[in-house]
């Protein structure tokens, strides 16, 4: 498994390398990948929301499998002008509605097809190893997380926001693209965190059983701790569950 302290070491050593606005360069790929991430949802969102248009349409119409059937019908009638206008702009008001509501397009895999080459391109050889920097992305954005989450606390609530699964979203898309689904899962990484995570809370809950009663400035200090141990795990497998639904967009 790759070890939580290597990424975390690589999370803190590139602030180092900070920008005039103080953030890390990290910083700055993880808005990049959820910029990314973000207008794949906005695709998906207007795909739902013309199906749900074209549901409401087509809801009128009694049986979207005879209407093929009308339209031979039709064509076999004899009307005058008007009727046969009208009868025309019908049929190809219920052509339309069908045709599109049986229309199958995957966006998603259309967009990763459009990118395909771009990104296996050699002289990308760079993202060969992108998977690699995928611990230390997670760690950077569940901190930014739940700082954000921390504001809706506080009276000052700019930048604040309960979730944000455009990175998970991004990095499914980018992981896609590159093919390095196998590799990362190579790394368990999601699993190295939660062993971590839940090995750090068992030690203090077992200082805290050793611990003097009277002590409560110990027993303070522990409780804290292991609260932000647990925001810390509870926040990586929300990004988990959020990858892994992402990936289901991009399966065959």
């Amino acid at each position: 498994m790759y070890p939580y302290e290597r990424a975390d070491k690589f999370n803190t050593g590139i602030r180092k390398l900070g920008t005039p606005d103080g953030e890390s360069y990290l910083d700055l790929f993880r808005k990049v990948i959820t910029q990314i991430g973000n207008a794949m949802g906005y695709i998906r969102l207007i795909r739902s929301g013309g199906n749900r248009c074209l549901a409401e349409g087509t809801c009128f119409i009694p049986d979207l499998t005879q209407v093929k059937k009308l339209k031979e019908i039709s064509e076999n009638e004899t009307f005058n002008d008007i009727s046969k206008k009208a009868t025309d702009s019908l049929m190809k008001n219920l052509e339309n509605l069908t045709d599109n509501f049986e229309n199958t397009t995957e966006y998603f895999k259309l967009l990763v097809k459009g990118f395909l080459t771009h990104f296996r391109n050699p002289n990308n050889l760079h993202l060969k190893n992108f998977y690699i920097i995928v611990p230390p992305l997670t760690i950077n954005f569940v901190e930014h997380s739940l700082t954000c989450k921390e504001r809706l606390f506080k009276k000052n609530k700019a930048n604040s926001a309960f979730t944000d699964d455009g990175f998970a979203l991004g990095l499914a898309y980018i992981i896609e693209l590159l093919d390095q689904e196998n590799h990362l899962n190579s790394l368990h990484w999601f699993e190295s965190v939660q062993k971590k995570f839940s090995l750090e809370i068992a030690n203090i809950d077992k200082q805290i059983s050793l611990s003097n009663n009277d002590d409560r400035k110990l027993k303070q200090t522990l409780t804290l701790s292991e609260k932000r141990i647990s925001s810390f795990k509870r926040e990586f497998k929300l990004l988990e569950y959020s990858y892994c639904s992402a990936r289901l967009f991009f399966q065959t």
